[in-house]
């Protein structure tokens, strides 16, 4: 016979099984088929002389010989594979010196069945027993990890324990598996942040514990298992591409991740990590909405002594602070701290945990420029952000407090006009000049803008907003803080009928950053709960500023659209009370980056 012709082997003659070649050749050959085939069933059935009588009365219930020979193919399949797994490696935890000598020969008699069973692995119905064995091997040779790779069939019913083995060594493969859980990752992020139906599950409501039991994390996590080197490849990842996309949800995957390994104790990669305890105790503070005298101590302790040598360190510890949630628990922290020096009458300087949440919020808004530049130093925090800016911002918050104490007062024990209006003025100009140079100040004047906001002090909210557009860099138009920014302004309808507020909100600070279309996204939501209060030629200017144009995404289209379709119907939309508790905290076109190791 022709060689085209030849059936692709599966493996069964290589075990001493007659497979198909050997049924075709002997029909070929044979000068009665029939005969053949009932010889070839005699040859090859279940060899148990008391199941052979029986074999007719299946017949006579119609009960196919493939199907029975099938089901029993499956039972004995299912019982093997349970003993197989017996025979696999045990929890650390149940590892000791007396079975030492049980594990060792559990592992050669797996590694004799994998010999014995492999070359069968493409029959689809034995191949989950040659997975099974593979699983519960812990060091597979590269001979069949190759014929595993080659075969894309064969790859995606590999068990993660042993795709483990194979992208140890193939990054590239590892990348691939990887890259479309990143991306979901970013996807399930952003659909919080510009959901425009999303009033209840807000960006910074989860507490980080929940946060990290996320599909995405554990996924990564399984996949990483024990090994440090997919950890470190992993890591490496979430580097590059933040600097390819300055995306910070990568920094809060980075600090995700570790903490799920560290929930699941995986000791063999957060022993040699050296962000872990720093991270771990950060992510308590968080927690706990609190940082106290103790946990700063550790947190300043460890920043205090990097050791020469290990300064790489720091890239990845500007990653943990760069993480939305550590920068929003290390600013509300310090908004709360200068809201005690305010009673206390003491003094910024003075008060160390303050200069450590500084410190530390300066450290995380650097991360990118340190990353890309390869500069691991401690950027220093500038002196005078304490000595002026504070006081500065300090003064502003006085201000707002008397003017709302004041508005509180029955109006005869009221102040004069006069002394109102010096506590309504336009904000201290050493505001906006630090917040124009430094990244920590113009964070700080978000917070307290978020604080206002909660408070629902109208004429905080004015002053703060109208030079919140000149922070450095223009961060005050950062998701987290629009998200955040435009829940809190949903809940106050009113203030957009009195055109000052509108003014200010709209022409001072919004139209300023639509430049970006993610401020589009956030006003189009803010439109969309507060339209019915405001004047008609307010939302017309509105709806024409925000008017989508090519560069904006089909999202946004979408979203104008819809609600265009609400303007003409004015049907108002109802805003459910969202849980805010957790303001209350006292808390591609870049060189990928030289990979470092965390051994």
């Amino acid at each position: 016979m022709a060689s085209s012709s030849k059936l692709p082997g599966t493996g069964l003659e290589d075990v001493g099984v007659p497979g198909q070649t050997f049924l075709r050749d002997a029909l070929t050959s044979c000068t009665d088929p029939l005969k053949a085939i009932e010889e070839f069933q005699l040859e090859n059935g279940i060899l148990l002389p008391s199941l052979r009588p029986m074999l007719p009365l299946l017949d006579l219930h119609g009960v196919r010989r493939l199907d029975f020979h099938t089901s029993v193919l499956e039972e004995l399949r299912d019982k093997l594979i349970s003993q197989i797994n017996e025979m696999g490696p045990k929890p650390k935890k149940e590892q000791n010196e007396s079975n030492l000598k049980e594990r060792k020969e559990n592992e050669r008699k797996l590694k004799e069945l994998l010999s014995k069973s492999f070359p069968v692995v493409k029959v689809k119905a034995l191949r989950p027993v040659i997975m099974g064995i593979l699983k519960n091997t812990p060091h597979i040779d590269d001979k069949y990890l190759k014929v595993l790779v080659r075969d894309r069939d064969l790859y995606n019913d590999t068990q993660t324990e042993v795709k483990r083995q194979i992208w140890q060594d193939n990054q590239s493969l590892f990348g691939d598996e990887v890259s479309p859980l990143l991306s979901q990752y970013i996807r399930e992020k952003e659909n919080v942040l510009f959901d425009h139906e999303n009033l209840t599950n807000l960006f910074f409501s989860k507490s980080p514990k929940v946060r990290r039991q996320g599909g995405v994390v554990q996924k990564l996590a399984h996949m990483i298992g024990t090994s440090i080197k997919l950890y470190d490849m992993v890591l490496q990842f979430l580097r590059t591409l933040f600097l390819r996309t300055s995306n910070v949800h990568y920094c809060t995957l980075r600090a995700e991740l570790l903490m799920a390994l560290h929930d699941s104790e995986v000791q063999e990669i957060i022993s040699v990590d050296p962000c872990h305890k720093f991270t771990w105790c950060l992510d308590a503070c968080i927690r706990e909405r609190n940082v106290d005298i103790k946990r700063s101590r550790e947190l300043q302790g460890f920043l205090d002594n990097i050791k020469k040598g290990t300064e790489q360190v720091i890239g990845d510890l500007s990653m943990t602070l760069c993480d939305p949630y550590a920068v929003n628990f290390l600013s509300v922290s310090a908004i709360k701290i200068l809201q005690h020096l305010i009673n206390t009458e003491g003094l910024p300087r003075d008060n160390p945990i303050l200069i450590l949440l500084l410190r530390m919020l300066a450290l995380g808004l650097s991360a990118w420029q340190i990353i890309d530049t390869q500069q691991f130093k401690e950027p220093k925090l500038d002196s005078q952000v304490v000595t002026k800016y504070l006081p500065a911002l300090m003064s502003l918050m006085v201000d707002d407090q008397v003017r709302a104490l004041h508005n509180k007062l029955p109006p005869d024990e009221r102040e004069s006009a006069i002394t109102i209006i010096e506590h309504s003025g336009p904000p201290p100009d050493a505001c906006e000049a630090y917040m124009r140079e430094s990244s920590v100040c113009g964070v700080l004047a978000m917070y307290y803008t978020l604080h206002s906001a909660k408070l629902r002090d109208r004429g905080a909210i004015l002053r703060i907003l109208s030079i919140l557009g000149s922070c450095k860099d223009g961060r005050a138009y950062e998701d987290s803080f629009l998200h955040t920014l435009v829940a809190l302004l949903i809940q106050l309808p009113d203030e957009f009928q009195g055109e000052d507020f509108s003014t200010v909100l709209f022409d001072e600070f919004f139209f300023a950053g639509l430049a970006k279309d993610n401020v589009t996204r956030h006003l189009l939501k803010l439109l969309w709960y507060i339209h019915p209060k405001l004047p008609e030629t307010r939302i017309q200017t509105l709806m024409k500023a925000l008017q989508p144009g090519t560069q904006h995404t089909e999202s946004v289209h979408k979203l104008y659209e819809s609600l265009q379709q609400q303007l003409q119907s004015q049907v108002e939309p109802v805003p459910s009370t969202s849980e805010m508790e957790y303001l209350d905290t006292p808390l591609m076109s870049v060189p990928t980056p030289a990979p470092y190791h965390i051994m």
